[in-house]
């Protein structure tokens, strides 16, 4: 009794939870097939801190990713176990300073901008367009390109100042042996005050891709437009991608109508990208959902994909 006394004041200081996403849905890929499977994406995270006192906590995030209709986690066989995240660190009035492998500032931030989040396989403009040529990580997956972290990483937000936070990231680390030939960095700078966000970031892989990301959202009612552009480009400029979304969600009650228009120049060709969907809410954590996008790209026929599904938070 004496021992658990004595420990309780530091179980007092320490939290630790266990959240994530669950999705699956029914749905006809732009491949044309049947499927079962993760429309949005699945995760399941642990996370915990740590008061040191003085306004002071360590923290740290370990989160994987999985395919829900096989259980398997997402790109087995050559993406890392902790794919989603792996990083500790340290949270202060100074901001928040984290280590490991974790999205850039743009990839963590750039989901306010589009109505699914950039988060769903069917319906996103911008998961089909956005940062196109500047994958985050060209090493970061065993080799392979990651789009949206950074390996070997150093992350730092700032506190939020007259509505504007600064959000930066690095590498110590070059991996010149493996083809690298810059140091990765990543800065968004974003706005947040009552109806109105913004962002501006701009990112440079390791293999010197460079991304430029611009985007604004306005919420009046029940109603939030978004609009937002992306500008990316090869290390040697021969390869060139200008994208630019519009997006709009509608609150009826209980469901959410959502509608999105991508445009998007590749080079000298032009791809187009319009979607609907909406959620239902059944609660604050479980929503059914139903998507449909249709894609026209150049020098291939259009395609048309839909899809419904259900989600859950915990």
């Amino acid at each position: 009794m004496g021992t658990l006394a004595a420990s309780a004041p530091a179980w007092a200081q320490s939290s630790l939870s266990i959240n994530g996403l669950l999705d699956a849905g029914i749905y006809r890929g732009f491949d044309g097939v049947n499927q079962l499977g993760t429309i949005q994406r699945s995760n399941v995270a642990i996370s915990g801190s740590e008061d040191l006192g003085g306004g002071l906590k360590a923290i740290f995030r370990l989160s994987t990713r999985l395919e829900l209709d096989t259980g398997e986690s997402e790109g087995a066989g050559f993406k890392p176990f902790w794919h989603d995240e792996s990083t500790v660190g340290l949270l202060g009035s100074w901001g928040t300073l984290r280590m490991g492998r974790a999205l850039t500032p743009m990839w963590a931030q750039d989901w306010k901008f589009d109505p699914w989040g950039n988060f769903n396989r069917i319906a996103s403009p911008a998961w089909y367009q956005w940062h196109y040529l500047s994958p985050s990580d060209p090493l970061g997956n065993n080799g392979t390109a990651e789009y949206g972290r950074l390996n070997n990483g150093i992350f730092y937000d700032s506190p939020k100042v007259a509505g504007f936070t600064l959000r930066l990231s690095s590498s110590p680390e070059r991996q010149r042996a493996l083809g690298a030939t810059e140091r990765p960095y990543s800065a968004a700078l974003e706005y947040e005050h009552q109806a109105v966000a913004a962002m501006a970031a701009v990112e440079r892989n390791s293999f010197g891709d460079r991304d430029t990301f611009l985007a604004g959202k306005y919420s009046f009612g029940s109603a939030a437009l978004m609009l937002a552009h992306d500008r990316s480009r090869s290390a040697d400029s021969s390869n060139k991608s200008r994208a630019t979304t519009l997006g709009g969600t509608y609150r009826l009650g209980q469901t959410t109508l959502k509608a999105g228009y991508g445009h998007q120049r590749l080079n000298r060709d032009t791809n187009r990208f319009v979607s609907v969907g909406a959620d239902y809410a059944l609660s604050k954590r479980t929503t059914l959902y139903a998507s449909l996008g249709h894609k026209r790209d150049a020098n291939l026929p259009s395609r048309t994909a839909f899809g419904v599904g259900m989600s859950h938070n915990f």
